[in-house]
């Protein structure tokens, strides 16, 4: 029999997974459920002996259906599994969560109540826990926050310039992309441990995107704040903006608050800039001079934040870039780094993203330590 733990992270129109064997923390399996909710969605999953398969799933079938196609897939190969845990990505653990935890009922309501907060993430990263509890009865879900990394924070970084009764209301800054960002910590002790000791600036750049400076392993200063909307702008979301634009929009253009939500999130960005796309990709491609304007825009805003975060740790080491951008459009890093010449020299490494190995390694933990408790 082998122990073993399932690993989701789900996604607004997907899910992936993972199953790690519990001691060595080796993959057994994994894939990933695209396109949920339209019309021919479909997932293709693997074993480490390299077997693959795609299913096609039903039409606009949601998390639930998904989750139990992972099962029959897991199913279908099990060589003597028993699972342990699922681990589930959560976007946003607030004030109170700052450590892998076990998502009791009274978790997940909290956890809901947040998804405000990160309406893009949260109710999707909340539905695979649903489906979870429903398909797997009394299987531990272990919650593992992208949050938490940067739970280290001091008041003079987590704190806006807002009156105290604001702030004491949660108003504050959390930062995001944490698992990300423990992986590459993780990375850097093993591989180049005199730039772990050291002063780093890590850029997660997809999608969404944000910078984080770490200084000897932990987490100084972040680009994203309260929620995953600040900061750099990403593929769809407006990154940093003047509070004040908000207030024309809703007083002054009449736009209403889901509008304006609408607006910031699903329609700025790369996307907003160029008119085109939010993918890099297709951009890099485009001939159109609203493709190139977005790219400079995007390589600019990496370059000043990455100077800020710079800052923060009184200088910079190294510059490590992971995430679909940072890892695969050398275009960008280019750019980026050009922008940054004025630093002087500092280390650039490229770190391949693998946030369900951390959130493996973190549930393993826990799992262990509950073991010591009860023993």
């Amino acid at each position: 029999m082998i122990d073993t733990i399932l690993v989701l992270n789900a996604g607004s129109s997907s899910l992936k997974f993972q199953v790690f064997r519990s001691d060595d923390l080796s993959v057994l399996a994994r894939g990933k459920a695209v396109r949920l909710g339209e019309e021919a969605p479909t997932m293709d999953a693997s074993l480490a002996d390299g077997t693959r398969e795609r299913v096609a799933l039903q039409p606009a079938c949601d998390h639930d259906t998904a989750l139990r196609a992972v099962l029959a897939f897991v199913d279908r190969h099990d060589d003597g599994w028993r699972m342990r845990a699922v681990a589930h990505r959560i976007v946003h653990g607030g004030e109170s969560y700052a450590a892998p935890t076990v998502i009791t009922p009274a978790v997940f309501d909290a956890l809901t109540r947040l998804s405000p907060l990160a309406p893009l993430h949260q109710p999707h990263n909340l539905a695979a826990v649903a489906a979870a509890r429903r398909l797997l009865g009394a299987i531990p879900n272990i919650a593992c926050f992208d949050t938490a990394f940067h739970a280290c924070h001091g008041p003079l970084t987590h704190h806006f310039a807002l009156e105290k009764s604001l702030r004491d209301q949660g108003i504050r800054r959390y930062g995001f992309h944490g698992l990300s960002y423990e992986w590459v910590a993780s990375v850097l002790a093993e591989r180049h441990p005199v730039l772990h000791a050291g002063r780093v600036v890590a850029a997660h750049l997809g999608n969404g995107a944000s910078l984080c400076a770490i200084s000897g392993g932990r987490s100084v200063d972040t680009t994203m704040g309260m929620t995953a909307l600040d900061g750099l702008p990403m593929g769809t979301r407006c990154g940093a903006l003047d509070p004040g634009a908000m207030l024309y929009m809703l007083q002054a253009l009449g736009m209403s608050s889901e509008e304006v939500s609408a607006a910031l999130y699903e329609r700025s960005g790369l996307l907003g800039l160029s008119g085109l796309s939010n993918d890099v990709e297709t951009l890099l491609a485009s001939d159109d001079p609203q493709a190139r304007f977005a790219l400079d825009y995007f390589a600019l805003k990496v370059a000043q934040f990455a100077a800020a975060m710079a800052a923060a740790m009184g200088g910079i080491d190294g510059l490590v870039f992971t995430g679909g951008i940072g890892e695969h459009a050398a275009p960008v890093r280019a750019a980026i780094l050009e922008r940054l010449r004025f630093l002087g020299d500092f280390e650039v490494q490229v770190i391949a993203a693998n946030e369900e190995r951390i959130m493996a390694m973190q549930a393993s933990a826990l799992l262990a330590e509950a073991g010591r408790a009860s023993a």
